[in-house]
């Protein structure tokens, strides 16, 4: 299988000291390409760090994750928007919003999202969306400022099917990973009514393990299983769904020239 995975933080800390090894897993598993989120100002040079090491395998994105979203957030945007002014990047990403850790945060997570959104418009870049207990805020907030040139992910999604066909009807993706293999995670009442052209694969790694790997440090290198999971689920093959999913990546995604 020719796998990509939208969505990998192959830059943190958690892979430090065996990420050579687990960057030849990868590859030998079949996965081609990560886009790799930014977090935060700080894990920028790491990320950018994975990119020189990996070449066309990990390709980075820039964004202030909404966790990350504190007073400072308008000092961190502006370190991030001069990045996006010196050289290219695949997407803006990760941001949104969250409602899980931190509520108080919600109005400057939302005027973060904004600038963001923002940045895709000016460099013509898609956005990838966190939106974690936040899926109904976020979907209202990406159908206000849809003005026909928004595109992107919905990251990590484990919604409805009713908020599936919402995302669909604004032109973004939904982006299928771990949750997909748990026994209550829900996605097998929803994945067998989405059509492939709307799904890419994603790991989120090092988080959310897809089973039989659950509760352990995930990895690109368990993409196959998401892949199986969801070919079960729509009853194709599963390396069906790695070209389709693959078509969607990267016809959603920009070619980087550094």
């Amino acid at each position: 299988m020719n796998l990509i995975d939208t969505h990998a933080h192959i830059y943190s800390t958690k892979f430090d000291a065996d990420r050579d090894q687990v960057i030849e897993e990868i590859k030998e598993a079949g996965v081609e390409r990560i886009y790799m989120p930014n977090v935060d100002v700080e894990t920028i040079d790491q990320m950018l760090d994975c990119e020189s090491r990996y070449g066309d395998l990990c390709i980075p994105m820039m964004g202030l994750h909404p966790c990350d979203v504190k007073e400072d957030f308008p000092q961190q945007l502006y370190v991030m928007e001069e990045w996006l002014g010196k050289r290219s990047f695949a997407a803006i990403g990760e941001i949104g919003t969250d409602l899980y850790w931190d509520k108080t945060t919600f109005e400057i997570q939302k005027e973060a999202l904004n600038i963001q959104i923002g940045w895709a418009k000016k460099y013509a870049l898609p956005i990838v969306l966190h939106c974690r207990e936040s899926i109904d805020e976020t979907i209202e907030i990406i159908e206000k400022a849809q003005d026909g040139s928004l595109t992107g992910i919905f990251h990590c999604f484990t919604g409805t099917l009713d908020q599936a066909q919402k995302i669909i009807k604004l032109g973004f993706l939904l982006g299928i990973g771990g949750v997909a293999t748990y026994k209550n995670g829900g996605l097998d009442l929803v994945i067998p009514s989405l059509g492939l052209e709307n799904l890419v694969l994603e790991t989120d790694a090092p988080y959310l393990a897809p089973v039989p790997h659950r509760g352990k440090r995930n990895t690109p290198a368990y993409l196959p299983h998401i892949a199986q999971r969801v070919g079960d689920l729509v009853q194709v093959s599963a390396a069906e769904v790695a070209l389709a999913t693959k078509a969607n990546a990267l016809n959603l995604f920009k070619e980087i020239t550094v």
